[in-house]
């Protein structure tokens, strides 16, 4: 038996262990997907909500309260099969946020042989958070953003003109940004996790804040569905705020870390 758990194993291993989880993870896509076909029209409907309705802000100190009024735009379809590859998108798109614990979990499996045995207990944690953290940039694009930036887009020097979206047009615009979302709302936990391994630090985060904004609006230009610049600042402006967060984050994550070491090394070393 060997003295250590720590066994080199081969880079063939590795993408066999790989090939394996993607396996996995895209049975699971597949099924998800199915099931969430035969609901693609309650989920369509569900998606339409920022296209029929609009948000309005009102201020009301310390309170700011929102009203939704209803409008009706309909949507049409240029090609026959049109309104079927917009069903399977939307299936798709549902599936992944149906599947992202599994795929998760098939994350995890992959990287956690090569973590000590007393980071292994964080599994379930990260798979909840990582989860939860997903879906809630989606509902907060759902029901914030996207009406914001869909009122702001059939308003802008529109008057006299009729909009004429198409299924597809705005199906792309939709999941381009739900999908999005989801995924940058996973920042504070990379952040947290690359300061648990001592990648980085509460200083090294706070002394390159500038360049972050810079990337976040880059990565919004990238993300983002349409060129103009409002739609860019309501995917940029969440980024910054949740590198902050990642920023509160870490400074827990490496004080924790820091003492975790120091208590190691402060020790006994002799076994029993």
């Amino acid at each position: 038996m060997p003295a250590n758990d720590t066994v080199r194993m081969p880079i063939t291993t590795h993408l066999e262990e790989l090939r394996k989880r993607i396996l996995y993870s895209v049975v699971a896509l597949s099924v998800a997907f199915a099931v969430m076909f035969s609901y693609s029209e309650d989920v369509f409907e569900w998606l339409r909500m920022p296209l029929n309705h609009s948000i309005h802000f009102k201020a009301s100190l310390p309170f700011i309260y929102t009203t939704l009024t209803s409008r009706n735009v309909s949507l049409v379809f240029t090609t026959p099969a049109e309104p079927l590859w917009m069903h399977m998108k939307i299936a798709f798109v549902a599936g992944i946020f149906v599947s992202m614990p599994f795929m998760l979990t098939q994350l995890w499996l992959f990287i956690s042989p090569g973590l000590l045995p007393k980071e292994k207990k964080y599994a379930l944690p990260f798979i909840v958070s990582a989860t939860g953290m997903f879906v809630f940039g989606g509902l907060f694009c759902q029901y914030l953003v996207l009406p914001v930036a869909i009122q702001f887009l059939l308003g802008y020097k529109t008057g006299g003109l009729m909009p004429m979206i198409s299924i597809a047009g705005y199906m792309d615009f939709i999941t381009t940004f739900l999908l999005a979302f989801g995924a940058v709302f996973q920042l504070p936990l990379i952040l947290m996790l690359l300061a648990r391994l001592g990648v980085v630090s509460t200083g090294f985060l706070t002394k390159n804040r500038k360049y972050a904004i810079l990337l976040a609006f880059v990565a919004a230009a990238v993300l983002t569905p349409t060129p103009d610049a409002f739609t860019m600042i309501l995917m940029a402006m969440p980024i910054i705020v949740l590198y902050e967060v990642g920023i509160i984050l870490t400074r827990f994550t490496s004080a924790r870390r820091a003492e975790a070491l120091a208590i190691e090394e402060s020790g006994p070393e002799t076994d029993d």
